[in-house]
């Protein structure tokens, strides 16, 4: 017989979302932030050397680590063909109206042709607990490859945690402001937009939900 397929949630170690904070299993928070873009190719030399400076500079403040996730998608223009069929239906020139059909069945077929994507770039900013070792020898041990050694964690509460990982979050917001990309945090809403998208990559986005344009 074959296997019955499992659950995408199942393979997902996301715990909870709660105020725009991603809970993991093992206690672990993260905060996503959506970053804006800059055409790097039309900056003027001493405009690009500057930004990869403060680029640079950026990350060396940081004293813990990030991921950067570019993530490419099969644009939804449902909602945009919807208002279009809306303003046809209440246009009273029939020329106009002529006009918005034939634009909306070039829309449709050109899209049917063409996929049009949509390039979203993330920051995920992370707080693990914190763990302290057990003794001198599993110190040592933390540096054999593939150790199992469980070492214990300290006990923080998820108001600790959150307040260390919003001034982290907060590190990164104004760093990213100095090369001139503004960053936000997604929200509850948008965070399950987002895994949605990232577990369902055949599909095309969600057209009841819409993650903020920066």
């Amino acid at each position: 017989m074959p296997k019955e397929a499992q659950p995408t949630q199942k393979f997902v170690e996301i715990k909870e979302i709660k105020d725009g904070v991603i809970i993991l299993e093992n206690g672990s928070l993260r905060c996503i932030l959506m970053v804006s873009g800059i055409n790097f190719e039309l900056k003027s030399e001493d405009e690009q050397n500057i930004i990869t400076y403060t680029y640079q500079n950026f990350l060396n403040t940081l004293d813990f680590s990030v991921q950067i996730v570019i993530h490419s998608r099969k644009l939804n223009i449902d909602n945009y063909l919807d208002k279009l069929a809306e303003r046809q239906s209440t246009e009273t020139n029939e020329l106009l109206k002529n006009q918005l059909s034939e634009y909306i069945e070039f829309i449709r077929s050109y899209v049917e042709l063409n996929a049009v994507m949509a390039k979203n770039f993330f920051v995920v900013v992370p707080y693990d607990p914190i763990s302290v070792p057990e003794g001198g020898k599993k110190i040592f041990d933390l540096f054999k490859f593939g150790s199992k050694t469980k070492i214990p964690k300290v006990e923080e509460s998820l108001e600790q945690k959150m307040i260390q990982l919003n001034q982290r979050t907060e590190q990164v917001i104004n760093g990213l402001s100095q090369i001139g990309l503004r960053a936000v945090a997604l929200n509850d809403e948008e965070l399950i937009e987002l895994f949605y998208n990232l577990y369902n990559p055949s599909n095309i986005e969600r057209k009841n939900l819409k993650i903020m344009q920066t």
